[in-house]
């Protein structure tokens, strides 16, 4: 059975985070890579207050089987009380870049 892919989003407020979510998710096998895009800025509602800040996007390339395993790090890692965690399935991508992210993740630590 083909393995599905996903890119799962989350944002992080500062750096430190970031590479710290980043850097565990890939030692344990859970990611191929992850991209940390810096200076976004979000504007949203909170508890009924407008809020805005910068934040930092992480693009995690995975494997919708990791799902719910990338989901709980992120979530136990995560400064905010309610992260921002989507997975969004990759339908089509460069197939040998698909194969590394399964060769990457193949052996969960």
């Amino acid at each position: 059975m083909k393995n599905e892919h996903l890119l799962v989003i989350t944002t992080c407020p500062d750096r430190t985070t970031a590479e710290a979510v980043a850097d565990k998710l890939v030692d344990a096998n859970l990611a191929a890579c992850i991209n940390i895009i810096p200076n976004v800025t979000s504007i949203y509602e909170w508890k009924g207050c407008r809020e805005s800040g910068t934040e930092l996007i992480l693009l995690i390339k995975t494997r919708s089987s990791l799902y719910n395993e990338i989901e709980r790090k992120i979530v136990e890692l995560h400064p905010y009380e309610l992260p921002e965690v989507l997975a969004v399935s990759i339908k089509n991508g460069l197939a040998g870049y698909l194969s590394w992210i399964d060769e990457s993740t193949s052996t969960v630590k």
